[in-house]
């Protein structure tokens, strides 16, 4: 069946780094934009970094845009989320996620595949 396992995530110091995997399987990631969520308590799911169908366009949220990079491997059928520079409010639970149509990093534009979460805590 159609899955998406996100790992990589754990502990880390401010000003640390972290790399987030996502692994498809029972799918094919290539033609799907494909995009990283967080939740925080309080709020729905926030789009983090995504690349729209295609690769035609790449975004990113303000508060991650320079430190974070979104990155797909097709041939690994996998995508990455490099986090640099993190902060202790960029502690959260990530999901990563795909949809056929996907266009815009909103989570209600991404309906068709979502991984369970992964937690990254970012302390001293």
């Amino acid at each position: 069946q159609a899955q998406l396992v996100e790992s990589g995530g754990g502990l880390v110091q401010p000003g640390g780094s972290l790399r987030l995997s996502c692994e498809a399987s029972g799918f094919t990631l290539d033609s799907l934009a494909i995009g990283w969520f967080r939740q925080v308590p309080g709020r729905e799911h926030e789009g983090i970094a995504c690349i729209f169908k295609g690769d035609h366009g790449t975004y990113y949220a303000p508060a991650v845009k320079g430190r974070f990079t979104i990155s797909r491997d097709n041939a690994k059928n996998a995508m990455y989320l490099e986090m640099d520079n993190l902060r202790p409010e960029d502690a959260s639970v990530y999901y990563c996620a795909a949809d056929q149509f996907g266009s815009s990093c909103g989570r209600r534009l991404f309906h068709d595949y979502w991984g369970r979460g992964i937690q990254v805590t970012v302390s001293s």
